[in-house]
């Protein structure tokens, strides 16, 4: 699913449904390999600051249904990979089955459910495999050799968790970083993307070179939006286009 892809986030319905589909064509338009699209939550234990105020904000007039319209309207547009993020809670309130059948209606690719461990998730991997949506596991610096197997026999991609904590732009990539990369790498076959703190080129450029197959980008998209509101395409594809040209 990925191969030295940028992964670009987008919390949905941030400022609204329509300026959120914008911005994702926009991003999938100037470069972005994959578009990973969160649901808002009240609770988001793994975001920093800056994804937290967006959800915040985005709750205030927010219905889970246009999370499926946002993907739906991209989809009609782009056929560049989806991937849909959540916690298990908005799930579980819809219905997995109806949930997991309105992803793959809309044009889901893939789900990642934060706060959704492999070995809990069984249910959930075998309704997502029925209708062909796949999923996508988190492993982190210190997840076991034993469970990085596991995971790389579900997930559609690993995502690596760069460092401990939460989301949220970094100066530079810490070494731990690189050290996990280079551990889980070492274990799974399939292709491994980093996230959390990643924000800048020369990041980009640094985990890629160091053999990451892909890297996850959303504080610093989710800023620009904060900070340019629905005026925020222009500096979204600026964004886009430098971030790729170090994968190139």
């Amino acid at each position: 699913m990925i191969e030295k892809s940028l992964i670009v986030f987008f919390t949905a319905s941030y400022p609204t449904p329509e300026k959120t589909v914008e911005f994702m064509l926009t991003s999938a338009n100037a470069g972005a390999d994959v578009i990973e699209l969160g649901i808002p939550f009240s609770d988001p234990v793994a975001d920093g600051k800056t994804i937290q105020e967006s959800y915040v904000k985005a709750l205030r007039n927010f219905r889970l249904e246009q999370v499926f319209e946002i993907a739906k309207a991209f989809r009609k547009e782009s056929e560049t990979p989806l991937v849909l993020m959540s916690y298990y809670n908005p799930i579980f309130r819809c219905g997995v089955k109806a949930f997991v059948e309105e992803a793959y209606s809309s044009g889901v690719d893939a789900i990642l459910v934060v706060d959704l461990p492999y070995d809990e998730a069984g249910e959930f991997v075998e309704l997502c495999s029925d209708v062909g949506v796949k999923n996508v596991f988190l492993a982190a610096p210190n997840t076991p050799e034993d469970r990085l197997r596991a995971i790389d026999e579900l997930s559609a991609f690993i995502y690596l968790i760069s460092t401990y904590g939460v989301t949220g732009e970094r100066d530079r990539v810490s070494e731990l970083a690189f050290e996990a990369l280079k551990r889980v790498k070492g274990v799974c076959r399939k292709p491994v993307a980093v996230g959390f703190g990643v924000s800048k080129a020369e990041h980009v450029r640094q985990l890629i070179e160091a053999g990451a197959d892909g890297v996850v980008v959303g504080s610093a998209f989710v800023r620009l939006i904060k900070e340019k509101g629905k005026h925020a395409t222009a500096e979204i594809k600026a964004l886009t286009e430098r971030l790729k040209s170090c994968l190139i």
